[in-house]
């Protein structure tokens, strides 16, 4: 880690004084398991602490953590997930990926082996699942170093305010100004959410 921060330091100004202003890097990681496909598919496009709760309360429908196992969540209603909080998408999105794990369509064990661009191409070809999703699942449970979700709304907010810009920028000047981070860009991405004071990501809770 400490390769890391001193390239990013060298790399980027801007980054470098995140990295002095928020100190050591403290990422969270999850299991790379369905439980945090599941997660990730929860988190899209609400704010980390309404995902969260909605989370914990499949969860504890479930029986607790260790009951979040593709078949499990089959056998929940599909109106006892839409009282936990779940919109009628994100059921049928969970619900078609639990089904998939269940069928051996997809396994999750050899993702570990991939290339990032493979992980990609595999998992998206599911409903629901789209590059932020394995953007998440790539940082928090396969602990790739060089991640940069470009789409994920807090981190073009953060660079929106440590750069000083007018406007939140589009994916693309996001991936521009990433590019001097390479290879750590998720390290740098973990300090962007950092800076926005309220989590992001999967672990909006730090």
């Amino acid at each position: 880690m400490r390769k890391a921060l001193q390239h990013l330091r060298q790399a980027d100004p801007v980054i470098g004084g995140l990295i002095e202003a928020l100190g050591s890097y403290r990422i969270e990681y999850s299991p790379p398991e369905f439980s945090t496909i599941v997660r990730c598919i929860i988190y899209q496009q609400l704010s980390g602490k309404v995902a969260l709760t909605i989370y914990k309360r499949l969860e504890a429908a479930l029986g607790g953590g260790r009951g979040m196992t593709p078949a499990a969540v089959l056998a929940l209603s599909v109106d006892s997930m839409r009282r936990l909080g779940l919109s009628g998408r994100k059921v049928e999105y969970i619900r078609d990926f639990a089904q998939g794990c269940v069928s051996n369509e997809i396994d999750l064990a050899p993702l570990h082996s991939m290339e990032d661009a493979e992980v990609m191409r595999r998992l998206t070809g599911r409903r629901g699942i789209g590059p932020w999703t394995v953007h998440m699942y790539l940082i928090f449970a396969l602990r790739r170093p060089d991640v940069l979700p470009v789409g994920d709304l807090g981190v073009r907010a953060a660079v929106r305010n440590v750069y000083g810009l007018e406007a939140t920028p589009p994916p693309a000047e996001v991936a521009r100004l990433g590019e001097p981070w390479r290879p750590y860009a998720t390290v740098a991405t973990w300090y962007l959410w950092r800076s926005l004071g309220d989590g992001g990501g999967l672990d909006p809770e730090v």
